[in-house]
């Protein structure tokens, strides 16, 4: 279910030129998938547990979920991957599940290679993640509407596309139903990580983990510390329940 994108140990900012040849056909593939709608529909339910969300020590990750979890995971994803959308289409609900219940703990890793710089589509993405894990004054967003907002932000995806406005990330944060406050921050699309930064600290942990086929989506179990295979359907079964 990877997208296949080789790098070296050498990756920097400053080699976007030769990153975008290794994701060519990458990008030509996902300009053949149907944009998804970016209507969400529906009410979303108040969160009755106050599952955690944080970011991670190294500040380019958004933990969501207790730290005493059974299973411990990293997604590396990237905001305009088709197979990305895919895995929160089929698992989402599970592993919002999860992590409501405390079985689960989900370290999100946005990738941004798909963008032509460090302000398109994936970017803004990937900015409004990292919004969503700031309180706005006394309005925290949980793990579990954490959860949320990713799966209808990959699910509504349009890869290829323009992207998201403001007043659409604002709508999706409270379909997904994180505080109106936060949600008001993401529509502002303030400043909340370096994407340089980040894409390059994210893609070198990728990187370290399958050098051979490192793409999107990865998911790595920190417990084992080993990339599990999303192809089976039961991966995630199989790890909150070990």
């Amino acid at each position: 279910m990877s997208h296949e994108l080789l790098d070296s140990r050498g990756y920097s900012r400053d080699m976007r030129t030769s990153k975008a040849a290794l994701v060519i056909g990458i990008i030509g593939l996902l300009l053949a998938v149907v944009g998804c709608s970016k209507q969400v529909t529906g009410t979303a339910l108040p969160d009755p547990i106050k599952v955690p969300l944080a970011l991670a020590a190294d500040g380019y990750g958004i933990v969501a979920g207790f730290d005493d979890a059974v299973a411990r995971i990293e997604i590396f994803t990237e905001p305009q991957c088709s197979h990305c959308s895919a895995l929160q289409r089929e698992f989402g609900d599970q592993l919002q599940y999860f992590v409501s219940v405390g079985r689960l703990q989900i370290t999100y890793r946005p990738l941004t290679f798909l963008d032509d710089g460090y302000d398109g589509y994936s970017s803004k993405v990937a900015n409004a993640l990292f919004l969503a894990a700031v309180p706005a004054g006394d309005a925290v967003t949980t793990g579990t509407q954490f959860q949320r907002f990713v799966q209808e932000l990959w699910v509504n995806q349009d890869p290829g596309g323009p992207a998201f406005t403001g007043d659409e990330l604002r709508d999706i944060a409270i379909g997904a139903g994180l505080p109106e406050a936060v949600a008001g921050s993401i529509a502002s699309d303030d400043k909340a990580v370096d994407i340089a930064d980040m894409e390059e600290a994210n893609f070198t942990s990728l990187f370290d983990i399958d050098p051979v086929t490192a793409g999107t989506p990865t998911v790595y179990d920190l417990e084992a510390e080993e990339k599990i295979d999303v192809s089976d359907d039961d991966w995630l079964d199989k790890i909150v329940q070990s």
